[in-house]
This record gives structure tokens, C-alpha cells and sequence, in this order.
């Protein structure tokens, strides 16, 4: 099925996530098997719109959603967490959703981070702004 029509049938509310190959999820996660990278393609195009549309269900917006599945397979494949999945350990779709959420939570913990930073930043920059201009070096001379 194509990425086209997984969105139309996801859109529809007929199609949740796809039904696990682990053949795929153990080819992807096989540094050593020829298949390795275009099994990871396959993953990721299979569950890239499902992960997006579980973010914007979150209440994010389309460009951020899109942003914030892409930063989420990039991270998963960096730190090399799929090759830690495997059949005995539940599904893969719960695998994806549990660290999903966990990753939608460090984010949004650096958002709010970044906001604090910004406020104090903005509190340090009145105060300084607030003194006496008596306290500055002055200079009577000018440009000229």
C-alpha cells in the first residue's frame, strides 16, 4: 500500500498502525544484512504517517508534527534503539508509541526550558536597561 493511500485510509479512520513484518523490523535492525537499508525505508515510510498523525492528534500543528516525526525516526535510528526491539518484547507499534511519548515529553521539557531561558534573558536585559545613565562612561566628545 502506498503512502498515498495510507493516509486516505487513515484519514478515514479505517486503517490504524500496519500490521508488524518483523522480517522488515529484523532486516532493519541486521547492520550486517544486505536488506538492512531499504527494510529501514520501508519502516519508515510504513509507520511515518501514522507517528505524524498521532502528534497532530496531540494537538500540534502540521509543520511542527512533520518536524517532530522526522527528529523522531532520525533520533531512533541514531541511538540505535530498533535494534533493541524484537519479537519476544511486545508489539512494534507499542515499541514506536512508547517511545513516541517519551520523546514528545523531553521536547516539550526543552521548549519549556527554552522559554525560561528567553524570560530570563529578556528580566536581565531590562534591568540593565533600567539604570541610571549617570553609571555609564561618559564622553563628551563626539564622533566628528
Amino acid at each position: 500500500m502506498s503512502v498515498a493511500n495510507q493516509r486516505e485510509n487513515y484519514t478515514a479512520g479505517t486503517m490504524q498502525f500496519a500490521t508488524t513484518h518483523w522480517s522488515v523490523v529484523l532486516a532493519a535492525s541486521d547492520k550486517d544484512c544486505a536488506r538492512a537499508e531499504a527494510a529501514l525505508g520501508e519502516l519508515c515510510s510504513t509507520y511515518w504517517y501514522p507517528l505524524y498523525a498521532f502528534i497532530r492528534r496531540r494537538g500540534y500543528d502540521v509543520h511542527d508534527a512533520q518536524d517532530l516525526t522526522q527528529e523522531f525516526l532520525a533520533r531512533l535510528l541514531e541511538k540505535g534503539d530498533l535494534y533493541k526491539v524484537g519479537r519476544d518484547k511486545g508489539r512494534f507499534r507499542s515499541f514506536l508509541l512508547v517511545a513516541l511519548n517519551h520523546f514528545l515529553i523531553n521536547e516539550w521539557r526543552r521548549s519549556i526550558e527554552r522559554t525560561r531561558r528567553r524570560a530570563r534573558d529578556r528580566s536581565a536585559g531590562r534591568s540593565l536597561a533600567g539604570k541610571p545613565i549617570r553609571l555609564e562612561p561618559a564622553d563628551r566628545l563626539t564622533a566628528e
